[in-house]
């Protein structure tokens, strides 16, 4: 169980918050909102309810008759997943506590993830984010042996009792392996973080980590594979449960790692460096004569201007592309442009985060970038943008 703090990201096994920046699309199917915090279930879910109905029968079996012990498996698994969404909830409160924003918390095939919209600013709060999910877990598991000990149950309701028991105290215990994107490996990277300063060599550590836990994860599943004997296929079970967390696993470690990355190079860009020159035409002119004078211009864009030079809008490098050579002198330039409002209006100076943010906050293809006495400067394409990303 992770939680998200962009630029880091992460899945993991039985829960955890995952990233998001804002304009991915919604993670699965809206069940409202807890504690203003949206909760969304992934189709995903259902399958694994189903496959925890059908394996958990068998221990219902002997002691409820069908088919009424498939109602009572899957009330193991709506009960199970509530345990993980508990656990998501305890990530999201804490989180806001410290006053950090919560998108939403989603259950899926592995478990949950919540979607945090900041990083923490110190290393304590990170801890204590990280570590709220994991405690909860055992919190539960401590309930339930409380509970086993103290009350006088029925069979089923002590069937079910036990089994979430031991299911609490695994997702516990298992999140607090130390490796990113699991809940330890954030426990990891606040400590590494306190001990030198650094959020960064917090990251790179646990997610190195984390991608030993990995191979451990896939390793453990091996060892289950060829020595579990009893119940025919379940030591291939455990193989390929093992392979699904481990590849979750490496993934997420390895894009904690990645962001790390990126984020070093987000202070090195500047609008300036990543501009195309630009080409200023009348609405009017035949497109096939303003590529003819981009061309002449060695410019990489093409922008609409009234007759004294202010800008008015921009040309679609993706319409000229698609617009056939033959009919290019018959199209105005106009015809394949649109205006450039506020948004789409960048100063040529914006650099590193500042220059994210912009284009976060209005997303589109390209942007005019002008001088401070409204001259323009050139057209910042976003495909020029991640392309300073690329190979890392």
């Amino acid at each position: 169980m992770t939680h998200s703090a962009p630029p880091t990201q992460g899945r993991t096994p039985a829960g955890g918050p995952g990233p998001d920046d804002g304009r991915t699309p919604r993670p699965g199917l809206s069940m409202g909102r807890v504690l203003g915090v949206p909760v969304y279930v992934s189709p995903s879910w259902f399958l694994v309810a189903v496959l925890v109905t059908v394996m958990f029968e068998g221990q219902v079996h002997g002691v409820v008759d069908r088919p009424l012990s498939y109602l009572v498996a899957f009330a193991y698994a709506v009960l199970l997943y509530g345990s993980v969404f508990v656990h998501e909830l305890s990530h999201a409160v804490t989180a806001r506590v410290f006053g950090l924003p919560v998108r939403s918390v989603t259950l899926h095939v592995l478990g949950g993830e919540t979607s945090i919209e900041r990083e923490a600013p110190t290393p304590g709060r990170e801890f204590l984010i990280a570590f709220a999910g994991p405690l909860t877990n055992l919190v539960l598991a401590g309930l339930g042996l409380l509970a086993h000990a103290t009350l006088a149950l029925p069979d089923v309701a002590l069937l079910l009792l036990e089994a979430l028991t031991f299911a609490n105290l695994l997702v516990g215990l298992f999140n607090l392996l130390p490796g990113l994107p699991l809940d330890g490996g954030r426990l990891v990277r606040a400590a590494v973080w306190k001990a030198t300063g650094r959020s960064r060599s917090g990251a790179i550590f646990a997610g190195w980590v984390g991608r030993a836990v990995a191979i451990g994860c896939l390793v453990a599943g091996a060892y289950l594979a060829t020595y579990t004997t009893a119940g025919g296929g379940v030591g291939w079970l455990a193989l390929l449960w093992s392979a699904l967390i481990a590849s979750f696993i490496w993934v997420g470690a390895t894009q904690a790692i990645r962001a790390e990355r990126v984020r070093d190079r987000i202070p090195l860009l500047a609008a300036r460096r990543l501009a195309r020159r630009a080409t200023l035409v009348t609405a009017g002119t035949p497109l096939a004569e303003a590529i003819r004078r981009a061309h002449d211009d060695h410019a990489g864009a093409i922008v609409i201007a009234d007759h004294d030079g202010r800008p008015l809008g921009l040309v679609n490098e993706k319409a000229v592309t698609a617009t056939p050579e033959h009919r290019r002198p018959w199209i105005t330039a106009g015809e394949l442009s649109r205006g450039v409002h506020d948004d789409l209006t960048l100063p040529a100076d914006l650099a590193g985060d500042d220059l994210l943010e912009a284009l976060r906050r209005a997303p589109a293809s390209e942007y005019l970038l002008v001088e401070p006495d409204g001259r323009v400067y050139g057209v910042l394409a976003v495909a020029d943008v991640d392309q300073a990303f690329t190979g890392i």
